[in-house]
């Protein structure tokens, strides 16, 4: 429990340290912090709305906003733990997502039973081939995966762009998305999923099943990396490669399954962005998910119970973040991407911080990621 403890600790310090700094920025500009926080906190969390009436709208938001983060801080930190920086989980991402697409337009008048399954799995064995190339490449001739996966993402934004505009775009329409999957490859949202227990969940908000795939994930990924063989080994890989070598385990093979393992997870965002919301692909529909989920990963301390309430933390700045820009009168939405990288710098100053806090809190120093 202490060890828990320990290791929760300086999260939550990088957290208060970014919104006492965002305070300051706020008072800097002539707006009241209190008033900022409140509102961008009430509509994440609130239950209620401005009339008093209760509310789904902002939970369901939240977590909507969380559910894509999930996937890329459970992709960035399983990368994480083999010693590998995983950073092209949005071109992955975006690789996953037209798959999905691709799968929901060519079969479209195939059963839903199906449909669905092979959708999914499109979405994953894409991004898990997107990420296993910087793993061979990593692997067979020791090119940096941090090089591959940044240019990698250009790759797949280009490539994906181009089958968009010349053999997916619906004729005429003036923006850059694919025509719409097939009703079979929809996935139900929440508003579906709790009618029949008699909650009346508004069918505007775009909370879906992916959601709890992405929980479903957080458990699978905990299992394999912490109750099977194949985990222990990536782990391994991650803490020592030449102990690991000596003891019997193909560090070339670890590289190469963690970074398709990684792909994948990535690739998942595509099941919540195509099959649970717009039902079509569409370009750019990421603003920046793969790169934040690094931080996500970063502040969950590479463990999934941790990445997901980064992930929720993370998708309530955003929503909040939209509130603050609309109400405030000199505050913008940017306060939150002020308060991410704030939030980044601390935690990535970890080591800094934990040799000054030990000297107050014994035992600190020996907390680790």
């Amino acid at each position: 429990m202490k060890a828990l403890l320990r290791a929760l600790l300086f999260p939550l310090l990088a957290v208060l340290a970014a919104f006492v700094i965002g305070s300051l920025i706020v008072l800097a500009i002539g707006d009241n912090p209190l008033t900022v926080y409140r509102l961008m906190l009430s509509s994440a969390f609130g239950l209620y709305d401005a009339l008093g009436n209760f509310t789904f709208d902002n939970w369901g938001y939240t977590l909507f906003q969380a559910t894509p983060l999930i996937f890329t801080g459970l992709a960035v930190a399983l990368s994480f733990k083999c010693g590998l920086l995983n950073i092209g989980a949005e071109g992955q991402l975006y690789v996953g997502a037209f798959a999905a697409a691709w799968v929901g337009i060519t079969f479209a008048n195939w059963p839903a039973i199906v449909l669905v399954p092979l959708a999914m799995l499109a979405a994953m064995l894409a991004g898990g081939v997107w990420g296993a190339i910087p793993g061979v490449l990593k692997a067979r001739f020791g090119s940096h995966e941090v090089i591959n996966t940044i240019m990698l993402n250009f790759v797949a934004a280009g490539l994906i762009s181009y089958l968009v505009q010349n053999h997916y775009k619906a004729p005429g329409d003036p923006i850059m998305q694919s025509g719409p999957i097939g009703a079979g490859a929809h996935i139900a949202r929440f508003s579906t999923l709790l009618a029949p227990l008699g909650i009346n969940f508004p069918t505007r908000i775009p909370l879906n099943v992916a959601f709890l795939l992405a929980l479903l994930a957080c458990f699978l990924v905990w299992v394999f990396l912490w109750r099977t063989k194949w985990g222990y080994e990536i782990r391994a890989v991650g803490s020592n490669p030449s102990a690991a070598e000596y003891g019997g385990i193909s560090v070339q093979k670890q590289i190469v399954l963690a970074m398709a393992l990684s792909g994948a997870l990535a690739g998942m965002v595509g099941i919540n962005e195509v099959l649970g919301y717009r039902y079509r692909y569409y370009h750019d529909f990421s603003p920046g998910y793969g790169f934040t989920g690094i931080a996500v990963a970063l502040l969950g301390r590479n463990h999934p119970a941790g990445i997901v309430l980064a992930a929720i933390l993370f998708g309530a700045l955003i929503r909040g973040g939209l509130f603050v820009d609309i109400f405030t009168d000199k505050v913008s939405k940017d306060l939150v991407q002020v308060l991410q990288a704030i939030i980044i710098l601390f935690v990535a100053m970890e080591m800094l911080f934990r040799g000054s806090l030990s000297r107050f809190i014994p035992g600190l120093k020996k907390s680790s990621a």
